[in-house]
């Protein structure tokens, strides 16, 4: 192929499938807008792989925002969150938004995919980019532009005379995009889309109501401190504000525990299992230590007992679909004497605890036992903790069941959210670095297997929850980049890992770093992660 040729050029010279919009360039992931200018090793991928879905996702809100700004001229579009299916988002016009505006974003979204218009990746100079924001009244994204110099050049993508993204990776064109659902949801909206394993269609849509009163909370809260998006967070590292700013969210999260353990005392004479559950790197094991000491405050001396000592044995431990040893399946726990051993221990009866050998993969008895009093809560904290065959035997209304999660509702602008996902794997790669011994890449490689295992067997029973806590803290990316770069950075090129940790070093980007400081305290939920944690 000649130099300078698009990988589109490339892709349709030689024939590749039409549903490839993305491709891997020695590792490193491009849209197709890209020019080639050396040799290398191209794979074309499409939308049943993460990046493809990654980039058909970021595409959708690239042509909603489109569509709303010519259908609603003057309005202020805000991509808020994930949900269910899709993301929520609101405008702001002047007049309040009806679903009949809905439904004529939606048409003009239809009619621009058919339009099949080009998204057209420029590098422009700072200076530049101003210039088109400036015009377009995007004044978010001048903010976010506002420690970078004038002649530094970052990539922007231009469909027709609409100018946005910074960092994205985005399909070839709007012809893409055909699978979507636009619904009106009061105040706002949500555009739905498909996921990888069938692509082409729109899932059903399914509520829920109590994730997003959790992240309708976490968005009130920070506009009650003043830090809606990055550019804010950013200026208040730079106005030396960042010390108070932790004292108020360690506040913020100590308050909510407390008053979870409150509710729990309140109905102590039934509740007798806590139940904590959440994904990877939520921050479960400070949460489930700090709801320990305010329900002792509080008057009640909790009890924790370990899922993992009631394993079955390796030998009859149930195999994934790679046929390894399922360790995250609910049958690898051996549920009739986990709940014969809940029910004697609520009765007031002495049982004998096992204790599972990972060295040998074997349950052994080591002559432990315990007995409860009235006074003693079980906590139990594991991946299955909202799944009620864990507890059949336990009826409904002697169980407390908690969600956590690390609900990122910080933006980087108001089209730009940051995934929760993203934020906790960031946790996670600099845990395991510090706890663990396992590379960044070793993080990033499991991390696949990781979510599958959330998505089988945790967020299906999420709207069970007595109670969610968001684990996230305001502050913590500017603190997780000093300690995560440098760990992203040594993953080189021909690592297969590696255009993953280029596109969290260029979310990273965004942020001004704030290292380590004496000032997190050693009970705060980020400590897990970054060392230095005073809880057990």
């Amino acid at each position: 192929m000649p130099k300078g040729s698009t990988l589109r050029y490339v892709a349709e010279n030689l024939n590749v499938p039409q549903d490839c919009v993305v491709a891997r360039i020695n590792n490193g992931v491009y849209g197709l807008q890209e020019e080639l200018r050396h040799d290398c090793t191209v794979e074309f991928l499409n939308t049943t792989t993460e990046d493809g879905m990654r980039a058909y996702r970021a595409g959708l809100v690239f042509l909603f925002v489109k569509a709303a700004y010519e259908t609603l001229p003057g309005a202020v579009i805000s991509i808020k969150h994930s949900i269910a299916n899709g993301i929520y988002g609101e405008i702001a016009w002047e007049r309040p938004v009806i679903e009949k505006d809905i439904q004529n974003v939606q048409r003009r979204m239809q009619e621009l995919v058919e339009e099949d218009l080009s998204f057209e990746l420029l590098h422009l100079p700072v200076r530049d980019l101003r210039a088109r924001y400036r015009e377009q009244g995007l004044k978010d994204k001048l903010r976010l532009l506002a420690h970078y110099d004038d002649e530094e050049v970052l990539p922007v993508y231009r469909c027709g005379d609409y100018y946005d993204w910074l960092t994205a990776v985005l399909v070839p064109s709007t012809g893409v995009l055909k699978y979507f659902k636009l619904r009106y949801y009061l105040p706002g909206f949500i555009l739905e889309y498909p996921r990888r394993a069938n692509p082409k269609l729109v899932p059903p849509y399914v509520e829920q109501g109590k994730l997003f009163n959790v992240f309708f909370q976490a968005e009130q809260w920070q506009n009650n401190l003043g830090i809606p998006d990055v550019p804010a967070l950013n200026k208040a590292v730079a106005d030396g504000k960042f010390a108070d700013l932790v004292r108020v969210c360690e506040a913020h999260h100590e308050k909510q525990i407390a008053q979870i353990a409150d509710l729990i005392t309140r109905e102590r004479e039934r509740l007798r299992i806590i139940l904590i559950a959440g994904p990877s790197s939520s921050g479960k094991t400070t949460f489930a230590q700090r709801l320990l000491v305010q329900l002792r405050v509080n008057g009640l001396w909790p009890i924790t007992i370990g899922l993992d000592d009631y394993f079955v044995d390796r030998d009859k431990t149930p195999l994934d679909e790679d046929g390894k040893a399922d360790f995250e399946a609910l049958e690898a726990i051996d549920l009739e004497l986990f709940n014969t051993h809940l029910t004697k221990l609520i009765q007031g009866e002495e049982v004998e605890l096992p204790s599972f050998d990972f060295k040998e993969g074997k349950r052994k008895w080591t002559g432990r036992t315990l007995r409860i009093t009235q006074d003693q809560p079980i906590i139990i904290e594991g991946i299955h903790g909202l799944n009620d065959q864990l507890t059949a035997a336990i009826p409904q209304g002697r169980k407390f069941k908690i969600y956590i999660s690390a609900l990122t509702n910080l933006n980087i602008d108001n089209h730009t959210r940051i995934s929760t996902t993203d934020a906790r794997m960031l946790r996670r790669i600099v845990r395991d670095h510090h706890f663990r011994g396992h590379s960044a890449r070793d993080t990033v490689h499991m991390w696949p297997s990781v979510r599958r295992g959330e998505e089988r067997y945790i967020f299906p029973f999420q709207e069970s929850a007595d109670v969610m806590f968001n684990s996230s803290l305001v502050y913590e990316l500017s603190v997780l980049k000093g300690a995560v770069e440098p760990l992203l950075k040594a993953i080189t090129p021909e690592a297969e890992e590696y255009g993953e940790a280029q596109r969290l070093l260029t979310f990273l980007n965004h942020f001004r770093t704030v290292p380590v400081s004496e000032v997190i305290p050693c009970n705060s939920i980020l400590r897990e992660f970054i060392g230095g944690a005073c809880m057990p």
